[in-house]
């Protein structure tokens, strides 16, 4: 508790020069999470008492979801799951049984769901990391480093499908993780078993630590109850690692020893625009990565001419990025880079990045060089503090020389300092960032402050967010839409918990308010919402909203995006709306979604937004789904009644684990377009793929082809 109070302390004895300038108010609000957060106390790992062991084994373990080997019948189980939804009180209903051994290379696992006898089983499909919600899965998490806030979620579908992805602050997952492992999944008449393997080399963790952060997660769709070994209260997610139990090893995982991987890519495809008569441009790239194991905790990646890249991508909010990675590369080829990442220890992380692009003559724009470097620091239970610091440089270029070619930056630099707090217990969690960025010709009102502080228990929640850009901010390899103003952003709700045998487990209400001011604290925006959402034991959701809204436009705006005229800069407009959303029960094979919205629009105007979304499932092979949307908007002249339709058809076809074939067909009536998209992916071995991609776009009316693509890529995971 000393500790907190200090941070804020000296925090709130920074001199008067570093807060943003606006009005004495603002300053008030912008310490109040600091204040809130001094009262916040240190406390042990929360689920400290639940431990399950692992021991080697000597046994040739086979990966058919049969518990065969004898090594299995000798290994500790970790079962009696708790509950989390849709009640938090008690043991769960439908029973899991989980055991684990290793050896010399590999991290077994195998889980036993048991259900009610020749009870079906409810998946979407066959596609990896599948919609959580949507399907009866086993999952875990584990926490090599325990250190309650980074790690790894591996599991599958009751038909097979596999999920894996990265956890980062306390238990988001990141599924655009892929690596290698092998699983597999047998249906009994009264279970079904999930069994894999992950290999060491697939993992990172701290060596000589013999024990990790753990926790398994099972839902059952058809009796509508999420569970966990480890209790975790009902309004986090199964995967909070301030949670897991503890997985406790008869002796420290085995080194890795070397660990390179190559992977390397071929990609051809070839695209025509026929609307503009154009010639057929072709694609053709050879490239790859390698992956380098300095450590059983820190990795260095080095890629030859890659088609994306991606990292340090969670460091501010979703509209303050000052890294967005596929600002890198965007429009022009990547030539090469290098990545250094990991943990240095159980309390710093390191990322480095490298990367450099062509110069591209014809546009004028010269070779870039783009370094980031990331260092983050744990501090207290599970909270952090990092520092970012970004340099894009042009190489050989003096702006301007070339008059008849565009003229770019320089450099362009930010730097940034973040604080990420997390009580152990979960229901305190915030942010605080600074970041600074350095543009020639530009030296002043060029700062960033955020931060928010959330409570959120199992009836309430509370969250104060608030932002200031500087109108001078500049972020060229970030993604920051909007400059120049100050957000405000309170929330408060309540959730009422029905603990009777009821068909509805919880309701309550929700307030949230968004102001915006510009950096003299006059308002620009407002947006107030009260909702009340219902939900229903079978998991059918309800809520119902009512809205206020108020715009002052920074720009010209056109309200139909029909092209037929705008509504000036400076104008002000205001206005009431309801709506709601409907969510079918997941059990059904036949699933259905929709929202409503009616009310006042901009010009005093008014507009009717009706959405549904069909679908319907020959699990576990065919998935179909429909989605369309309706608007119609009535505004006075030029723009009169204006109505459009949104329809979007979709095929989900999975053969198997390992094969997918998915179309997308999508006719937009407000841009006057078709499209239609086709991708095959087939994962021949862990981690390495075959993909065809066909894209068409037509005109609706005359019906014709506007262009076409098609794209093959080809990537092998090698192992040396």
């Amino acid at each position: 508790m000393v500790r907190d109070f200090f941070i804020a302390y000296v925090l709130l004895q920074l001199p008067n020069s570093f807060y943003l300038p606006t009005s004495d108010m603002l300053k008030q609000q912008l310490l109040l999470p600091l204040v809130l957060s001094a009262s916040l106390l240190l406390a042990q790992k929360k689920n400290d008492a639940y431990s399950i062991h692992i021991h080697k084994t000597s046994s040739t373990i086979k990966i058919d979801g049969a518990m065969e080997e004898a090594a299995w019948q000798e290994a500790e189980a970790a079962a009696n799951f708790f509950m989390v939804l849709p009640m938090d009180t008690g043991h769960a209903k439908v029973m899991t049984e989980v055991c684990m051994l290793y050896d010399e290379e590999n991290m077994y696992i195998m889980a036993t769901c048991f259900h009610k006898q020749n009870a079906p089983y409810r998946v979407e499909s066959l596609r990896r990391d599948f919609v959580f919600g949507k399907n009866d899965n086993f999952l875990f998490f584990i926490d090599p480093f325990n250190d309650l806030t980074n790690g790894f979620t591996f599991g599958a579908n009751a038909a097979g499908a596999q999920w894996d992805g990265m956890l980062y602050e306390g238990g988001k997952a990141d599924l655009s993780w892929d690596n290698k492992w092998t699983s597999a999944v047998k249906n009994y008449p009264d279970k079904w078993i999930f069994e894999a393997v992950i290999p060491f080399k697939t993992i990172r963790y701290k060596k000589g630590i013999t024990q990790w952060g753990i926790n398994f997660s099972r839902l059952d769709i058809t009796e509508a109850e999420k569970s966990s070994w480890a209790p975790v209260p009902r309004q986090f997610p199964t995967a909070s690692l301030a949670y897991t139990g503890t997985l406790v090893w008869d002796a420290p995982p085995p080194q890795t020893g070397s660990n390179i991987s190559v992977i390397p890519f071929v990609l051809a495809g070839v695209s025509k625009d026929f609307e503009k008569n154009k010639k057929p441009v072709y694609q053709k790239e050879i490239g790859g990565d390698a992956k380098f194991s300095l450590s059983s905790s820190l990795n260095l990646d080095l890629t030859i001419n890659p088609d994306f890249s991606h990292l340090f991508a969670n460091f501010g909010y979703s509209t303050i990025r000052p890294f967005f990675s596929r600002r890198i590369g965007l429009g022009v080829p990547i030539q090469y880079g290098a990545r250094l990442s990991g943990k240095l220890n159980k309390d710093w992380r390191i990322g480095v990045m490298d990367m450099e692009t062509k110069k591209v003559a014809a546009a004028g724009l010269p070779a870039q060089n783009f370094s980031i470097v990331a260092l983050q620091r744990k501090v207290f239970s599970r909270s952090n503090i990092g520092v970012l610091f970004i340099n894009k440089q042009s190489i050989n270029y003096t702006p301007g020389k070339d008059t008849s070619k565009p003229t770019y930056s320089d450099y362009n630099r930010n730097i940034g300092l973040e604080y990420n707090l997390a009580s152990s217990n979960n229901l305190w969690t915030g942010k605080m960032l600074f970041i600074k960025s350095f543009t020639p010709g530009k030296s002043t009102n060029d700062l960033v402050q955020a931060a928010h502080l959330q409570y959120n228990s199992r009836r309430w929640l509370f969250l104060w967010q608030h932002e200031y850009v500087g109108k001078n901010y500049n972020a060229e390899v970030g993604y920051v839409p909007r400059q120049g103003y100050i957000k405000i952003n309170p929330v408060a709700g309540r959730t009422f918990l029905v603990r009777r045998k009821a068909k509805i487990i919880s309701h309550g209400p929700k307030f949230s308010t968004t102001v915006f001011f510009n950096e003299n604290f006059k308002q620009t925006d407002n947006e107030s919402y009260l909702a009340y959402s219902v939900a229903w034991r079978n998991q059918t959701n309800l809520l119902v909203w009512v809205a206020h809204d108020y715009v002052k436009l920074l720009a010209p705006f056109d309200p139909t995006v029909s092209n037929k005229d705008t509504l000036a800069r400076g104008t002000e407009h205001k206005w009431n709306a309801w709506g709601t959303d409907f969510v079918s029960k997941p059990q059904s094979l036949f699933t259905f979604s929709f929202s409503t919205r009616y009310g006042g629009y901009y010009a005093n105007g008014n507009r009717l937004n009706l959405t549904c979304d069909l679908g319907y499932r020959f699990q576990p092979f065919v998935n179909l789904q429909l989605s369309t949307s309706y608007n119609q908007i009535n505004l006075p002249q030029p723009w009169g009644r204006t109505t459009f339709w949104l329809v979007g058809p979709r095929v989900d076809v999975t053969f198997s684990n390992k094969l997918f074939f998915t179309t997308f067909f999508q006719y937009n009536e407000q841009i006057k377009n078709m499209n239609l998209n086709t991708r095959f992916q087939w994962r021949y071995k862990p981690a390495s793929d075959l993909f065809i991609v066909y894209t068409d776009n037509y005109l609706p009316a005359p019906f014709g082809v506007r262009n076409r693509a098609v794209v093959l890529k080809f990537n092998y995971w090698w192992n040396l």
